[in-house]
């Protein structure tokens, strides 16, 4: 298993705790985990890219729910299996704020549901995800890495 998946799996269950316990203290959610759960072997790259997943769908929970909602038809959040509703988060918060791939990441979200979940859940979840790509490319939603490559060629023109 690669390293991001293994970073992915930890996020999902440090969300999965959020949830349950109904606390968003991400220091300490994040503190708690490594201290008490999380495995002593990984490295330093993959904690710290589980960490920025968890803390940023956490950070930005209101805008990625909001997201899902627009496509899951027939379904509020909070009645969602809370290991299916944290998959979804974790995708829709790597399809907003990073420059993984759309595709990847919705293989990477199927790979983790088949392994957390039921076969019936990587269906629902693959239609949301693949719902919301198909929104998000239609409307062209930029991405941080497109935001910040214009950003530093406006700034590079401008000091030319």
């Amino acid at each position: 298993m690669g390293t991001r998946r293994k970073a992915r799996e930890c996020a999902l269950q440090m969300l999965f705790a959020a949830d349950v316990a109904k606390t968003l203290e991400a220091s300490v959610l994040t503190g708690n985990y490594w201290m008490e759960l999380g495995e002593p072997t990984l490295d330093e790259a993959t904690r710290e890219f589980s960490n920025q997943l968890t803390v940023g769908s956490l950070r930005e929970g209101e805008k990625i729910d909001e997201t899902i909602r627009t496509r899951a038809e027939h379904w509020r959040i909070e009645r969602m299996a809370i290991v299916d509703r944290n998959v979804l988060r974790l995708a829709v918060y790597e399809f907003l704020f990073t420059d993984t791939p759309h595709t990847v990441i919705i293989n990477e979200a199927l790979e983790i549901a088949r392994r957390f979940s039921t076969f019936e859940a990587t269906q629902f979840i693959n239609g949301i995800l693949d719902a919301i790509k198909h929104d998000l490319e239609k409307n062209h939603v930029e991405t941080p890495a497109e935001i910040k490559e214009e950003s530093n060629e406006k700034t590079h023109a401008s000091s030319r």
